[in-house]
């Protein structure tokens, strides 16, 4: 059995044209600055610290830890 395809180049041209149309609106949307995850707009971040009192503990263990494996390895 098989099916009888036929070219129909008028209904392609109309499906490329609403989508470019519509890739040109979205592209529109994003240069007017929006910003589409909204992530900095979000309730949730607005009590997050970037940081904490005891970074450099995790500072000091990263370089010992580099420090262990450079004397393991030369061993």
């Amino acid at each position: 059995m098989g099916i009888i395809v036929s070219k129909n180049n008028e209904d392609r041209s109309r499906l490329n044209q609403r989508i470019t149309a519509d890739l040109r609106e979205r592209a529109k949307a994003e240069e007017r600055g929006q910003d589409p995850d909204l992530v900095e707009d979000s309730d949730y971040t607005k009590d997050l610290k970037k940081g904490s009192k005891f970074a450099w503990v995790w500072i000091v263990l990263v370089v010992l830890a580099i420090a262990s494996v450079i004397i393991i390895v030369t061993i």
